[in-house]
């Protein structure tokens, strides 16, 4: 008989994480009669989720429970749930019911009916996220089919079912900035998409805000591409030829005419910007020095502070 683990990063969800528990129960023993286990992975919540997290441990040995020791983030805390995950699938999904349980039996039907594939991943028929968050996902997909090349018609959401051996393969896997979806781009391109409903949140607001959505865009840039060092370098390609016709130009103009250019503000401007431009590009070697470095030291994306599971 097959198992499957759920692993649900927690933050600030001691609201919703009864609700969750009691749907995915009522999924996999009544409606898929299919054995299956809760791995949630508190990261550093703020409010009483781990407290919560003990009470459904407590209740239910299938429930494991992992404290992170600080907010590494989500993708870092799906990291540590992998690590304690025993199924022969893995199924991830939010904390705060907008990925409703009911729609897990299409992820694991599109898994069966389809060996070729390795992942699937939950697309959306509508989302009910703000417009901030939905620009900053379309964004992002766009990066994505670029930098992996990937089809800008896959979708990756957070909703998603993998096979062990693909879990496996990201736990092999170190990165200073990890995110599950550009991760499992790189260890297989069989992934495909079956459509999900996707709910709207029930309390409180998403903790992506914009601030976090431009620091998550252009780190996945400096993480996952050189783009940067090409457009820098593309500029210089482009300001060096432009100098070589003004070179020609000034100096046929001068023999002709006789007539010198005169200009040092332009000069002076010229100089200003040229520097500015050389400024920012020793400052993203720099950034990709650095992420280097941090790579190199093997920092761990997350610490556990505590943990109850069953084999405890």
């Amino acid at each position: 008989m097959s198992l499957y683990s759920v692993v649900v990063p927690v933050y600030n969800s001691e609201k919703t994480l009864e609700e969750l528990y009691q749907r995915l129960c009522h999924m996999f023993d009544e409606t898929l009669r299919l054995g299956f286990e809760l791995v949630l992975v508190d990261d550093s919540s703020k409010d009483h989720s781990y407290e919560k997290m003990q009470e459904l441990h407590r209740r239910d040995k299938r429930v494991k429970i992992i404290q992170l020791s600080r907010n590494y983030g989500q993708h870092s805390a799906l990291l540590c749930g992998f690590y304690y995950a025993q199924g022969d699938a893995v199924i991830t999904m939010d904390d705060d019911l907008q990925h409703p349980p009911e729609e897990i039996p299409k992820l694991i039907r599109m898994l069966e009916e389809h060996p070729e594939l390795d992942v699937v991943v939950g697309k959306y028929a509508s989302k009910k996220h703000g417009p901030v968050r939905n620009f900053g996902t379309y964004l992002m997909n766009r990066v994505s089919s670029s930098i992996f090349h990937k089809d800008p018609n896959l979708q990756l959401t957070s909703f998603r079912i993998m096979r062990k051996f693909i879990v496996e393969a990201l736990l092999r896997l170190h990165v200073d900035f990890p995110r599950i979806g550009h991760l499992l781009l790189l260890v297989s391109n069989r992934i495909g998409n079956v459509q999900v409903e996707h709910d709207s949140r029930k309390y409180g607001k998403s903790g992506y805000t914009f601030k976090r959505l431009v620091r998550d865009f252009f780190g996945n840039i400096l993480t996952n591409s050189a783009f940067p060092l090409v457009v820098v370098r593309n500029i210089g390609i482009l300001s060096f030829i432009v100098s070589v016709f003004l070179s020609f130009y000034y100096l046929l103009r001068y023999m002709v005419y006789g007539v010198s250019i005169q200009g040092w503000t332009t000069l002076v401007l010229l100089t200003l910007s040229y520097s500015g431009l050389v400024l920012l590009a020793i400052g993203i070697v720099g950034e990709y020095l650095m992420r280097i470095l941090k790579e190199t030291k093997k920092i761990p994306n997350y610490t556990v502070r505590q943990c109850e599971t069953d084999e405890e």
